[in-house]
């Protein structure tokens, strides 16, 4: 008899603490992942709002090859969680109505239609699943640091440098996007050149008057970062910082080389991106190292903390 009532003791013990517990989990769980939402600003100028975790599908989509190893699609996942939950918490009395556009702008982000468009019908089912596998399995895990989500910057490729500090590229210092290596085994992944005459210069740079010949002097660097790229050059007798440049040439990074001819200028770039954080291919190479999403992070976000959507501290 005194055993059936210790057995009964437990099972209301258990009943009390443990049952209520596994629900309220089961709900804290539920809310950080699947009542989470997000706005998007269509193309067609319609605002739609969809859940995160669905909305992650299409930014790996549009960000990363499917085809990239699945701990590289997974730290690509949480990169995008953790900007998207950080322009959830930019809301304020100036709310311009959306969270995230489609674009680079913000996040690029494919629909199931895009996706069918861009992997064909067989792909896309193929693909489809590996991607969702890393949001899945990454579900509800963000970066951050000292208790706010970080700016988790990323761009395809380094290329034969390491990443950049972003107080070098912007503003604004933030002490987890420093230089690391690009952790790419190919250096010269992309490298392009791109031809100018006079006459495409000033019109592209907005320079007025008649289109000169050019010499070396036409073309200077001012500064570098700390890596070597190029921060801010005189081109035609004007002063322009290189993230500028870029924006003006259509150039893919800012680690440029040149070669001056009287009627054309040739500018050489490397790498394809601003640099700064996770380099997507840098990011598969370690992958194939067997390097772990969790690992993968450390290395390009340093001294950030992967946490639950939600609890920062």
């Amino acid at each position: 008899m005194k055993k059936e009532w210790v057995w009964l003791i437990a099972l209301s013990l258990c009943i009390v603490f443990v049952i209520p517990w596994s629900i309220l989990r089961w709900q804290k769980e539920k809310v950080i992942t699947d009542d989470v939402q997000i706005r998007i600003l269509m193309p067609s100028g319609e605002v739609v709002k969809i859940a995160l975790e669905d909305y992650l599908l299409g930014v790996v989509a549009a960000e990363m090859p499917a085809e990239f190893e699945i701990e590289a699609l997974k730290a690509q996942a949480v990169a995008a969680r953790t900007y998207a939950a950080k322009r959830l918490g930019q809301k304020n009395s100036s709310d311009i109505g959306y969270d995230v556009d489609t674009t680079v702008q913000t996040q690029a982000w494919l629909s199931d239609t895009q996706m069918k468009a861009k992997w064909g019908w067989f792909n896309y089912w193929r693909y489809r699943g590996r991607l969702q596998k890393a949001v899945s399995e990454t579900r509800g895990q963000v970066l951050v640091a000292n208790g706010e989500y970080i700016d988790a910057f990323y761009h395809s490729s380094s290329g034969r440098k390491p990443t950049e500090r972003s107080e070098e590229v912007w503003s604004s210092p933030r002490p987890y996007l420093q230089n690391v290596s690009s952790g790419e085994e190919n250096l010269e992944r992309y490298i392009k050149s791109f031809g100018f005459t006079p006459t495409e210069l000033y019109k592209k740079l907005g320079i007025k008057g008649s289109p000169q010949s050019m010499n070396s002097e036409d073309i200077q660097v001012l500064s570098r970062t700390t890596v070597g790229r190029v921060k801010s050059v005189r081109l035609l007798g004007k002063v322009y910082l290189a993230t500028q440049l870029r924006t003006l040439l259509g150039l893919p990074s800012t680690d440029i080389e040149w070669v001056v001819q009287p009627e054309r200028l040739i500018i050489t770039a490397y790498g394809n991106g601003h640099a700064v954080g996770m380099s997507q291919w840098g990011a598969n190479d370690l992958a194939k190292k067997n390097k772990k999403v969790e690992e993968i992070l450390a290395h390009y976000y340093p001294g950030t903390k992967l946490m639950a959507l939600g609890y920062k501290r």
